[in-house]
């Protein structure tokens, strides 16, 4: 019978084991923890359901050839909740192909309703920055900040995935449950109206310059469009 996760403990010092840790916070053993097939979030593996969102353990796992972009462990192959993903065992990174990221970025039900506590990662040493290679083709991959303002700093190959550090993807959710895509939606457009505030104080200051030397050029009818030329000498389209 399976024991509900409150009740187990480390396998290494016997010490009471917190649901959602990756390790013992006593003797740093990696515990035995799989991930939610429903919110992702770590789950002891003798555990009969999530404690974060209730969901039933239920996964697939199969044997794989990856390595990880981390550690150059061993990775295994995952099904969770229909989403396939590669987990390494020695440091807890997470590779997921780009289309199944983006579904876990749109569909609430593949997000975790209460995310693992941040007391999880504590003990975590600070990584140095460093640049890792695809999975799948090779490539150093591109360190961005997730949506521009989260903080997670996610390693992206765009064509093929992203593989985030230890407790990362949680970081991502968090974000997005707390409104964080719409606020980047908003500060997009906020640098866009700023650019093209800029751009119109510049076409004025350059009028006024050619005024001052006898070189005025009328933009509106010789440069077919004053502004949109203007922006199409910056790259604009």
């Amino acid at each position: 019978m399976l024991m509900d996760a409150k009740s187990l403990r480390c396998p290494q010092c016997g010490a009471a084991a917190r649901s959602g840790a990756p390790r013992c916070a006593y003797c740093r053993a990696r515990l035995a923890t799989v991930a939610c097939p429903q919110c992702f979030s770590l789950v002891l593996a003798d555990a009969a359901f999530c404690q974060q969102c209730g969901a039933r353990r239920d996964r697939q796992e199969a044997p794989s050839d990856a390595r990880c972009p981390g550690c150059r462990s061993g990775m295994q192959a995952l099904t969770l909740g229909g989403v396939t993903v590669l987990e390494c065992a020695a440091c807890d990174g997470l590779w997921i192909d780009a289309e199944a990221f983006e579904r876990i970025c749109a569909d609430r039900a593949s997000q975790a309703a209460v995310l693992h506590r941040d007391e999880a990662r504590h003990g975590v040493k600070e990584q140095r920055v460093s640049y890792r290679p695809c999975v799948r083709c090779g490539t150093m991959m591109h360190r961005v900040n997730f949506a521009r303002i989260s903080g997670a700093i996610i390693d992206v190959c765009k064509p093929h995935g992203t593989f985030l550090d230890a407790g990362e993807l949680q970081d991502v959710v968090r974000f997005i449950q707390n409104g964080g895509l719409e606020r980047a939606r908003q500060r997009q457009l906020d640098d866009l109206k700023e650019q093209e505030r800029s751009l119109r104080a510049q076409e004025i200051r350059l009028r006024g310059e050619q005024r001052r030397s006898g070189r005025w050029t009328d933009w509106g009818d010789k440069a077919g469009g004053g502004f949109v030329d203007l922006l199409s000498l910056f790259g604009g389209d």
